[in-house]
């Protein structure tokens, strides 16, 4: 009896071996089935679609005309504006809990339920073409408006100085970035959108994960360096290099934490970050973005390299490419500056810039932003024409409920 015993748990032990193994045989290829770097193209050949300084997403029609270009000149990555000056440009549920207000109204005058993210899709994934939901405004939460509705209804929110005073750069408003609350409402807004659409990506630029390294003065942040330096108080130069190493570390591990809450909703989705040019983006922005890279927290890098001549942007780009490991090359893509305000490239420096990225190998780069490609329709043609790359079946991979 006891032998019969001893074979039963001998039996049971090795069927649930097998079963174990089974299973995680099927995890691990589902897993290499929804790889980032599958859903990827070749090469990233892209474009920042905005609501400012551009009335492309204010109606259906204006939507489809700029999907037609993009396609038409060879484009197959659309990063589409989704967070905007304290304000979504999708209907949120998010946002209407918190503020009453769903979506920017401008974008929906006569209340008829548009949903213009969803037009986007609709569009762009009709013609191969993927789209990246661009959160361009990450932690500011407005723009010279002291703070704006975010900051009326959560004070404490707000990022203060070493003189306790809001910070206010280049006239974005900031919310504290090293904040838990701040950073529950960034990752809430990421998650509705990775739940609820049919998006391709996710991506923060210069501002997520980001804050101004004159912020983190705060008596909360204040109270934590001290628990972490022997009662120290942190210094009032704002960009000493240990009090930066420590602000930009905690940003550090908010990037891999918004990374796997993603991954976890929708394994599938490109998550991509446009931080600006490192060192100064950590110096300025405490943005230490290689650690991102290294951490494996990223799987579409463009950084800006936005230059207002070809000599600077040929060495901004090795100087990033630098940072960019051999294997980790595919990752990587160059944000390409072609219009801010009224100011564009002459041709022979946009012209210069697609071929220093050539040179470098690069077959693809961002160009920021839609408003600027007309001027530039016959070069882009030309150059991707030259060397053109696979459009890939776009991956239908139903949104968690």
């Amino acid at each position: 009896m006891k032998r019969i015993d001893a074979v039963h748990r001998i039996l049971t032990l090795w069927l649930a071996f097998v079963g174990l193994t089974f299973a995680g045989s099927i995890a691990a290829a589902e897993s290499a089935a929804a790889s980032p770097r599958d859903q990827l193209p070749q090469a990233v050949r892209g474009v920042w679609l905005t609501n400012v300084a551009s009335d492309v997403l204010y109606s259906r029609e204006g939507i489809e005309r700029a999907v037609a270009l993009c396609k038409e000149l060879g484009l197959n990555t659309i990063f589409v504006v989704t967070w905007n000056k304290g304000q979504t440009l999708y209907p949120s549920q998010v946002m209407e809990n918190f503020t009453g207000v769903a979506m920017d109204p401008a974008l929906d005058p006569q209340g008829g339920g548009r949903d213009p993210l969803q037009e986007v899709i609709d569009a762009a994934h009709a013609q191969g073409i993927k789209v990246i939901a661009w959160f361009e405004f990450g932690f500011a939460s407005s723009h010279n408006a002291a703070g704006g509705r975010i900051g009326e209804l959560k004070p404490h929110w707000k990022a203060l100085n070493s003189r306790g005073e809001l910070v206010t750069k280049n006239g974005f408003d900031w919310l504290n970035a090293l904040d838990s609350e701040v950073q529950d409402f960034m990752t809430s807004l990421v998650l509705e959108v990775a739940s609820r659409y049919d998006v391709d990506g996710i991506q923060g630029d210069d501002r997520l994960p980001a804050m101004p390294s004159e912020g983190g003065y705060n008596p909360g942040v204040v109270a934590r360096y001290q628990r972490e330096h022997n009662g120290a108080k942190p210094p009032q130069d704002s960009q000493e290099p240990g009090w930066v190493d420590w602000r930009a570390n905690i940003l550090n591990d908010y990037a891999g934490s918004l990374y796997r809450q993603v991954k976890a909703v929708r394994p599938d989705l490109i998550v991509s970050f446009s931080p600006s040019i490192y060192p100064w983006s950590k110096r300025e922005y405490l943005q230490d973005w290689p650690a991102w890279l290294q951490a494996g927290h990223v799987d579409l890098l463009i950084p800006q390299a936005y230059r207002h001549d070809l000599a600077a942007y040929e060495a901004t780009l090795q100087q990033t490419l630098a940072l960019v490991p051999e294997t980790e090359r595919q990752k990587f893509a160059p944000g390409v500056l072609i219009r801010v305000g009224d100011q564009l490239p002459s041709q022979a420096m946009f012209s210069g810039m697609l071929a220093a990225n050539r040179r470098a190998g690069l077959l693809g780069e961002v160009f920021f932003f839609y408003e600027g490609l007309a001027p530039f329709a016959d070069a882009i043609r030309a150059s991707y024409r030259a060397q053109p790359v696979r459009f890939p079946e776009l991956t239908k991979t139903k949104a968690a409920p």
